[in-house]
């Protein structure tokens, strides 16, 4: 990560949604995106950037694999200091980890959690560098 890291603010979206390719041309057209595939061993994800653009925008993924059981949804990842002391303040406060911690290699590590009124999202812990 070449940028300073801003914390507690979103650093990425993605939709997860079941039929993944269709929504990936849907957003293709309506939002004027590319997609880059981005292999996720069987299956691929997709990148989208603004035509032209070499800068990503957001993520679409398929409800696979370690998405499986997400609602279909916009993905926020916000990012945090410490994943373990902010996952324990979400079960404090009332709300529950849906998914526990995953690594995503040299970028640090996330969880999915879902707060006391029910909406999810990640929080991500990025390797500084």
């Amino acid at each position: 990560m070449s940028e300073k890291i801003k914390y507690g603010r979103i650093g990425w979206i993605d939709l997860t949604v079941p039929g993944a390719e269709s929504i990936r041309d849907f957003y293709s057209v309506v939002a004027d995106w590319s997609a880059e595939p981005l292999s996720m061993g069987d299956y691929d994800d997709y990148v989208m950037a603004p035509k032209g653009e070499p800068d990503a925008a957001a993520g679409i993924c398929h409800a696979r694999g370690e998405n499986l059981g997400i609602p279909a949804c916009w993905m926020i990842y916000i990012n945090v200091k410490n994943i373990e002391k902010s996952l324990a303040e979400c079960v404090r406060l009332g709300g529950k980890v849906v998914k526990e911690i995953r690594s995503m290699g040299n970028y640090g590590k996330y969880a999915i959690i879902c707060d006391p009124a029910g909406a999810y999202s990640a929080l991500f812990e990025p390797v500084a560098g």
